[in-house]
């Protein structure tokens, strides 16, 4: 699985906030609607919105409206998909070589 830099820098941001950090922790336990999650993380509805539309463009989160809520939830596929990406860009290939070696 090739992701553009880009695309990949997306994946990371989403976790690079501690509000986001906190939102993942609240939907560990399942869907939530957003309400609850204004409720849980007393936050104004915008900076939800915020949240939620970096969260969701990294496909970690998927939503889903019902009537005029929003439920908010792990996407299995993309949390997988950023811990693939994120051992992917760890793995070391070797010592390669240095051009200060002596």
């Amino acid at each position: 699985m090739e992701l553009s830099d880009k695309k990949t820098a997306e994946m990371f941001k989403a976790v690079c906030d501690e509000n986001r950090i906190k939102i993942l922790k609240l939907l560990q336990g399942g869907e939530k609607c957003a309400c609850i999650l204004l409720d849980d993380l007393h936050i104004t509805q915008p900076t939800l919105s915020h949240h939620m539309k970096i969260l969701c463009d990294s496909e970690i989160v998927v939503g889903r409206k019902e009537g005029k809520w929003m439920y908010y939830s792990i996407s299995p596929e993309g949390a997988d998909r950023a811990i693939s990406v994120f051992r992917a860009l760890t793995d070391v290939h070797g010592q390669g070589d240095c051009c200060c070696k002596e």
